[in-house]
């Protein structure tokens, strides 16, 4: 479940940058969450049927909701980044606090996924393709060049 195609976000100044969520994933989530409702409304009479509809339109909207609230999932500045920490909070962190940035790959029942790992020492930011609406090498890539431009190289 994903738009399918990563959005080309021009830069707001050649030193920052901002990944966000892609839009169409978001909407297909709402209208994911409206249709599982819908459903539950239709199940009433079947008790079983209408708690699992019930449990699956929460999940579906607490992620929904999560996008709505925190778009943003990491943004870059020639100071360091902001990435999302929780539910939908968010965690400053500067370009000195970060050992590391790196891709990372993982497979599981023979699918492929690709993250942004932020490693500070004492914490761990993994973000998908999905959070960042792009390439994780090509935002590990922009994130080594901002760092770099910043002068924290």
């Amino acid at each position: 479940m994903r738009s399918g195609a990563f959005s080309e976000q021009p830069a707001a100044s050649p030193t920052s940058r901002r990944w966000r969520v892609s839009p169409g994933f978001t909407a297909l989530k709402c209208a994911v969450t409206v249709l599982l409702a819908l459903a539950a409304v239709l199940l009433a009479e079947d008790r079983p049927a209408l708690s699992a509809a019930l449990v699956a339109t929460v999940v579906a909207g607490a992620y929904a909701l999560r996008d709505l609230l925190a778009p943003v999932r990491l943004a870059a500045d020639p100071d360091g980044v902001t990435v999302v920490a929780g539910y939908a909070g968010h965690r400053r962190l500067e370009w000195s606090q970060i050992e590391r940035v790196r891709v990372e790959s993982r497979t599981r029942a023979g699918l492929r996924s690709e993250y942004v790992e932020i490693d500070t020492g004492d914490m761990l930011y993994l973000l998908s393709n999905y959070d960042l609406n792009a390439r994780p090498a090509d935002v590990a890539d922009e994130l080594v060049r901002i760092r770099t431009a910043g002068g924290s190289g």
